[in-house]
């Protein structure tokens, strides 16, 4: 026979539940509305009102959520602002890094040995996903890189590198820094840990799109099939941040890779992110779902903020050492390089059609009306293209030059700088 267990005495219930509470508000502490005056406030002349009201902003700009200090001005209270600029170390002293990258036992990593092996600066936190008896594995392949990036902070939660670099396994994506060839070796190689250090959270995209200015609205209703979790944010959300109001819109640049410094990390106590892998483990949503969640909620836990999108030339030239000198500068490549984009699709097309006269019965209708190609007309357009790729190759070796200089860095991000002063 089992003895019935042992009621608790009434006269100790009062004290348990005020340690219940207790434990509570001490977990979720650094996410309790903050005072009036330190509240956001999205005023008329913020970036953050302008996107919100479909205010066309013009020129390019950093847009973060703004913080005001009129008590008066209609606020949402939001994280309290633990997340404080980091101080670099004196120039010359070297910074520690780690770069987390989950994987699949068929994926290919050599890319990370044979290019950083012999950096004793640069260690490797490989974790295979789908194989429970390599040395890093994840308690349960689910979330995509969710899963991964929380495991590897709670496992070195109090023995973490200076700064923390969160990519995924392919060394070419899309999704890469084109400016870079899309290459994560030169990401990682370039990347500024003085940069990291001082902001505590960098995105490793630069480009705005898809993620910038605003891209997610939680609480959505209609089904975006670009953006599948987009209707699942609002209750994810509240899970997540229970003593936060759901944001009227989510944004940073795509997609999941970033850099962390170590005092950013440790800002939010152990159990906060043991409490957002729990989350994961536990939730019914799909593996990719709740992996999509995740990618525009990283800017928030880290910055308390659920707008991060740095000016793309400030990104690339703070970030990793390309100055073009200031967004006009920035904005004239870009030009460049879609006009020469345009060309290449011009003489892809003319090229194609001049094929295909070789074989006259495989012509539409269509095509035959237009003609014979021009042979000069492609010429020409293959000289302009040449002309076109120079030019941009050009001004992106000037810029990588001018990222060497630790003045033009800081000129372009906007920050003060004295002889003597590093990166």
């Amino acid at each position: 026979m089992f003895k019935q267990a042992t009621p608790i005495p009434k006269k100790l219930i009062p004290i348990l539940s005020f340690l219940t509470v207790g434990f509570i508000v001490w977990l979720f502490k650094p996410l309790l509305p903050v005072p009036p005056a330190t509240r956001w406030s999205f005023g008329l002349e913020s970036g953050l009102a302008q996107i919100l009201l479909g205010i066309d902003t013009g020129k390019q700009k950093t847009i973060v959520a703004p913080e005001h200090d009129d008590p008066q001005a209609n606020s949402t209270p939001v994280m309290n602002n633990l997340f404080q600029p980091g101080t670099v170390k004196p120039v010359g002293m070297p910074y520690t890094k780690t770069l987390v990258t989950p994987r699949t036992s068929s994926e290919d990593v050599s890319w990370i040995e044979e290019n950083f092996g012999e950096t004793e600066l640069i260690k490797a936190a490989i974790y295979t996903v789908d194989d429970v008896n390599a040395e890093l594995h994840p308690p349960m392949n689910k979330g995509n890189e969710v899963m991964v990036y929380l495991t590897y902070i709670i496992d070195h939660y109090h023995n973490l590198s200076d700064v923390n670099i969160f990519m995924h396994s392919h060394r070419f994506a899309w999704h890469n820094n084109d400016l870079l060839d899309s290459d994560s070796v030169q990401m990682i190689s370039r990347l500024s840990a003085e940069r990291v250090q001082r902001e505590g959270f960098m995105n490793m995209r630069c480009s705005w799109g898809p993620g910038c200015p605003s891209w997610m609205h939680p609480g959505s209703i209609e089904e975006d099939i670009n953006k599948q979790e987009e209707t699942m944010l609002a209750k994810s959300w509240s899970e997540l941040f229970p003593l936060d109001p759901v944001p009227n819109v989510l944004a940073q640049p795509c997609c999941a890779q970033f850099a962390i410094s170590r005092d950013r990390i440790q800002s939010l106590p152990l159990a906060r992110y043991i409490f957002y892998r729990d989350w994961l483990l536990r939730t019914s949503l799909s593996d990719y779902i709740s992996g999509r969640v995740w990618e525009y909620v990283w800017q928030f836990v880290f910055t308390g903020k659920p707008i991060v999108c740095p000016a793309e030339h400030v990104c690339y030239c703070d970030g990793f050492g390309v100055c073009f000198g200031g967004a006009e500068k920035y904005e004239e490549f870009r030009a460049m390089e879609s006009d020469r984009s345009m060309l290449e699709q011009k003489e892809k097309d003319h090229r194609e059609l001049s094929q295909k006269w070789e074989t006259p019965e495989l012509l539409t209708d269509e095509e035959k009306a237009q003609g014979r190609p021009d042979i000069e007309k492609g010429r020409q357009l293959q000289e302009r293209i040449n002309e076109l790729a120079a030019w941009c190759d050009k001004r992106k070796q000037e810029a990588k030059e001018q990222g060497d200089v630790a003045m033009y860095r800081a000129r372009e991000a906007g920050r003060g700088w004295s002889p003597g002063d590093g990166f």
